[in-house]
């Protein structure tokens, strides 16, 4: 089971997943930072400080003041290489001297031995290397007491056993003492208590800490199975306990925890330290929280520092890896830091809310630095970092401040990392170190570290002043009837409405730059407005001056503000209100520590103070309207498929004791309608506008719409865009004001119901208009093959027009024909055809004899439409006669395509009549006598011709030619 243990937790394993690549994985999503006030933390003008590339420079900072003339910090790269022999990022520390402009750092040999080798017995003369260098990880810790420099390598291994090659990770720490004068070797866990189940792993100096009287506090995870160990011991003791080679070293009063039951194992006591006085008797000790979220890493960094200057220490604990549930129920890891206020000794209470970062995997509570008390307002300020937060994971520092009652639950200032993420991100806020003076200016200042850059960066804290302000207004009231100020513009001078401004500024600080005033008479308009009231000054809305204030004193100016000319402007019933807006100088000299103060950000830097316009509105200047408004229109019904113009007539009246002021009549629009425009009033102006898809129509009424007003006017829509998914289509309409009283009339709907509704004409025709009977070389026969052999074709055409407005669908024709009379048949029904965009069915019994059909045709103008065709097959009737054809045409909508069924369905009953005569042709005689008696006729009348021929020719003869001209001389005679 240990065995097993051992072999999951590899001697590195803490030091490196929980300190760098814990920090380095999961970066998926940040959010912007907070918009936070500016604090007096200098970002703009840092001092950058840089180390070799790939050594992790910045991976521990901590400031070094070992007297007022000597100012520096001390910067930790635990995989730097050194000039130690054989051994391979050993790692380094930096001390990095601090004056105005300069940034430069060299290393501080702590250590210039390389491995070290001991006899082992194995036989005579021969050594073995009995501790490792390389990759140790010196300078992952490094913290400074007055003259003292403390450095620790966690991941120093030495070998614990003579016949095994096999060395444990112990860790090792030096100390530098009197000014780099002297150097001692610190490793209490380097002991004969080795292997996993003692120190062996215990990686001393993962982290450490000073108390104030100057005591090691050293912090080892991996001890007894990962339970974890403290240790502590006064440095004077350990520096004098240091004997050059020994290995061990016993240490006086050097006081660490112990092992305990199995139940601690993986513990992880130590990972972070912070020392701080707790008990009460004045002693201080180390600080140490369990976790109690499982995988939030609660106390993955711990701190010290009295927040609410109750003069007891308080206590912050972080949870870098603490997960929030978002609003898709998923849980996305933010980080928190919890705040523990001691009340009594030993008695620490939880404040809430905790402070949660907003920045996923940003991993907010990664370290957290006391600060000292940045604005000098009596508390102690806190910085808590978030590495991994921030546009492309530049990293982000919080500035909070302390209270009366813990911390403030929104920072004060939002430090951001100036590198974007690289190979590896720049962790800006990995390391963070504070509480110290660094440039003696009188204000702490702050040092980041950002190893994945191997930077670290020096913010020094600018002056704070105090500022107040206060501003007058008077009169309160403006009245535009009394012109009591002059305003030249060019050569005209002309008469306006004024008030006195008066306003006076104090201050105190070290360091006191002039203070701009600007102010500001519009404040609270919506952008792009009319600036109602002006500087008498300046003739604009705003007005800027410099003032000079010393510290403790009270300075005071006046100006005046007028009123523009009424027509200018729309807004008579809301406040004026006027803004004085203080801040210092932004081009004022810098002090002799090269930096600008900054107003306290507790400053309220804008005062505002209001006028009100003189209304007529009686002497409390409050108008109280009575907005009365009636609606009729031209119609109450709209139809399906219609452009449905629409007239709506409005009467808007005001029967109150005073005007409304920007009194507007507003109509919201349904989607299905448009404003076309005004009716008959030429005095009405109106807007069309859109507000978060509302479509509204704004109609001036007046400003003020006066008491006893009484208006008509109509307003023209249409209603294109109607749905059959609502019965219904309503506009509302309303008179609104600006008035503080009954500023509003009662919202008046005006409902119109949607109809379908159809007006659909049937007409008919025949072709031809009259049929001759029986045709020509027509037979009677037995058997039908083709349309001829029944009798002559005839169609009847009929034309269904709809005027509308709605559509019609499923449809209805039938006709009513006459197939026989007299018993005998008179019709054979051919075929139903249709052109256009109409289906229609028919009576299966069309054609059926299957007769072979001719291509027929509709008339141009009657396309699209119904035809019945027929053959006649009259032919039994003998009668010389006429005989007419009429049929009859029903059509009714069965169907429309909505879902709002119509209130009368469009439907014609046998209305139009389409008539056909049958005429009967009369039966040719001639054609009905036999040949044979034809050339019979012809024969006797040839016979005939002969035989008058021949008598004629006989009394030509002259025998009787005398006896002839004897008879009829007398006769010619007496004719005579």
């Amino acid at each position: 089971m240990r065995l097993e243990r051992f072999r999951v937790k590899t001697p590195g394993m803490a030091a490196l997943l929980a300190r760098s690549l814990l920090c380095v994985t999961g970066l998926l999503l940040t959010l912007s930072p907070p918009v936070c006030e500016a604090f007096n933390l200098d970002v703009e003008n840092p001092a950058v400080y840089s180390g070799p590339t790939g050594s992790y420079f910045g991976y521990a900072v901590d400031f070094y003041l070992a007297d007022s003339s000597s100012v520096s910090v001390v910067i930790g790269a635990p995989k730097a290489n050194t000039r130690q022999v054989n051994v391979t990022e050993g790692g380094s520390v930096f001390y990095c001297p601090w004056s105005l402009g300069h940034t430069d750092c060299h290393a501080i040999e702590f250590d210039s031995e390389g491995k070290r080798s001991l006899y082992m017995g194995s036989s005579e003369g021969e050594t073995e290397q009995v501790e490792f260098k390389s990759h140790q990880w010196f300078g992952a810790t490094v913290r400074s007491h007055g003259d003292t420099i403390l450095a620790c390598a966690p991941l120093y291994s030495w070998r614990t056993e003579q016949d095994v090659p096999r060395s444990d990770a112990t860790g090792a720490c030096y100390l530098s003492a009197r000014n780099f004068t002297k150097f001692v070797e610190y490793a209490p866990c380097r002991t004969e208590i080795s292997d996993e189940g003692g120190q062996g792993y215990c990686q001393g100096g993962f982290s450490a800490d000073f108390t104030t009287d100057g005591k090691v506090v050293l912090g080892g995870p991996g001890s007894y199975f990962w339970q974890g160990q403290v240790i502590s011991a006064p440095k004077e003791d350990i520096i004098r306990s240091y004997y050059p080679g020994y290995f061990m070293q016993s240490v006086e009063r050097q006081i660490q925890t112990k092992q305990v039951q199995s139940a601690h194992d993986d513990s992880y006591q130590g990972y972070s330290v912070a020392v701080g006085e707790f008990s009460g008797d004045q002693v201080e000790g180390e600080s140490l929280k369990r976790g109690f979220i499982m995988g939030s890493y609660f106390g993955y960094s711990v701190a010290t520092t009295d927040i609410n200057n109750d003069g007891l220490t308080d206590l912050l604990v972080g949870a870098p890896m603490f997960m929030v549930r978002g609003s898709d129920s998923r849980l996305e890891e933010m980080g928190r830091v919890y705040v523990y206020l001691q009340r009594s000794p030993l008695n620490l209470e939880l404040r809430l809310p905790h402070l949660t970062g907003t920045q996923v995997f940003g991993r907010f509570g990664s370290t957290i630095a006391p600060l000292g008390d940045l604005n000098q307002d009596g508390f102690n300020d806190v910085a808590i970092s978030c590495p991994f937060g921030g546009e492309d994971q530049r990293g982000l520092v919080y500035i909070f401040n302390g209270h009366s009652e813990g911390l403030r639950e929104k920072p004060s200032q939002v430090i951001t990392g100036q590198w974007a993420a690289g190979t590896i991100p720049a962790s800006f806020g990995f390391a963070l170190r504070g509480a110290k003076d660094l440039d003696m200016n009188g204000y702490p200042d702050l040092i980041v570290g950002a190893f994945g850059v191997d930077t670290a960066v020096l913010y020094r804290s600018r002056p704070i002043v105090n500022a107040s302000g206060h501003l007058t207004v008077s009169p309160t009231m403006i009245n535009p009837e009394e012109k009591n100020c002059m305003v030249t513009n060019g050569n005209t001078t002309i008469p306006v409405s004024c008030v006195n401004l008066s306003f006076c500024i104090s201050a105190d600080g070290k360091h006191l730059p002039d203070v701009e005033v600007q102010l500001d008479s519009h404040k609270h308009k919506q952008k792009g407005a009319v600036k109602r009231a002006l500087f008498l000054d300046s003739q604009q809305p705003l007005l800027q001056k410099s003032v000079s204030v010393r510290h403790g004193d009270r300075v005071c100016s006046n100006t005046k503000i007028y009123l523009r000319d009424e027509k200018e402007f729309r807004d008579k019933l809301s406040s004026i209100y006027v803004a004085l807006n203080f801040s210092l100088d932004p081009e004022a000299a810098a002090d002799s520590h090269g930096l600008r103060p900054i107003l306290n950000y507790q400053t309220t830097s804008v005062i505002e103070q209001k006028a009100q316009i003189l209304l007529d509105c009686g002497e409390d200047n409050i108008c109280v309207p009575d907005l009365k408004l009636a609606v009729s229109g031209n119609r109450k019904e709209v139809y399906l498929g219609d452009d449905n113009s629409l007239t709506l007539t409005f009467n808007a009246r005001n029967e109150g004791e005073g005007g409304a002021y920007e009194a507007e009549l507003y109509v919201v629009l349904p989607p299905e309608a448009d404003y076309s425009g005004i009716y008959r009033n030429n005095e009405l102006t109106c807007s069309y506008e859109s507000e978060n898809q509302t479509r509204y129509l704004s109609c001036d009424l007046g400003n003020p719409m006066k008491s006893g007003t009484n208006l008509w006017a109509g307003l023209r829509f249409t209603v294109p865009r109607l749905k059959d998914t609502h019965k219904t289509v309503q506009f509302e309409l309303q008179i609104r004001s600006k008035n503080e009283n009954n500023s509003h009339s009662e919202v008046v709907p005006y409902k119109l119901e949607v109809v379908v509704q159809a007006d659909v004409i049937l007409q008919g025709v025949s072709r031809p208009d009259k049929v001759f009977f029986p045709p020509p070389n027509w037979k009677v026969t037995k058997s039908y093959e083709v349309e001829q052999d029944v009798g002559p074709a005839v169609e009847h055409i009929y034309e269904l027009v709809n005027n509308g407005p709605s559509r019609i669908s499923h449809t209805r024709l039938e006709l009513r024909c006459p197939l026989s009379v007299q018993g005998q048949t008179l019709l054979y029904p051919l075929e139903f055809s249709t052109e256009g965009p109409i289906n229609c069915t028919s009576d299966k019994h069309m054609n059926h004899h299957r007769l072979k059909v001719s291509a027929s045709q509709a008339p141009p103008h009657l396309r699209g439409c119904p035809i019945a065709e027929f053959l006649f097959s009259f032919f039994l009737q003998r009668s010389y006669k006429q005989y007419v054809l009429e049929c009859l045409a029903a059509y009714s909508v069965e169907k429309m395509p909505y879902a709002i069924l119509p209130k009368y369905s469009p439907t014609v009953l046998f209305g139009p009549q389409v008539v056909t005569p049958v005429v009967w042709n009369k039966p040719d005689i001639e054609n009905s006598v036999p040949l044979w008696i034809i050339i019979l006729a012809i024969l006797a009348g040839l016979l005939l011709l002969a035989l008058l021929i021949y008598v004629l020719y006989k009394r030509s003869l002259p025998y009787g030619t005398a006896m002839e001209k004897a008879q009829l001389k007398p006769q010619a005679a007496s004719e005579a």
